[in-house]
């Protein structure tokens, strides 16, 4: 199953609601992404341009599409992004397809 990468960022309301009644959110990141067939691998707070990261895997991109559209249209975040992983493999499988593209410049 593919890896992904999420970044987030809560809202200063969403800390504030935290602060009162402290919760681990790891828990429900979890039930998120198993309900779409997923695995959380991880979850950590960061100081930083970002306040969290989740490692997560999912069997494909709409489904993790779709986990991120329920965290993000929840309202508790004021952003939140993600980025497909690739493995060595398909790395190397991309770098061998990349190289029969014919790729032209621009203007040139």
């Amino acid at each position: 199953m593919p890896l992904y990468l999420s970044r987030f960022s809560y809202t200063p309301e969403t800390w504030a609601r935290l602060i009162g009644h402290p919760e681990d959110r790891s828990k429900a990141a979890q039930s998120y992404i198993e309900s779409v067939g997923g695995k959380l691998h991880g979850f950590w707070y960061a100081f930083g341009t970002r306040d969290g990261y989740n490692l997560w895997e999912a069997p494909d991109n709409v489904s993790m599409a779709a986990v991120a559209l329920a965290i993000s249209g929840g309202g508790a975040l004021s952003s939140f992004e993600t980025t497909v992983l690739l493995s060595i493999d398909e790395t190397m499988d991309a770098l061998r397809k990349a190289g029969q593209v014919q790729y032209r410049a621009p203007g040139t």
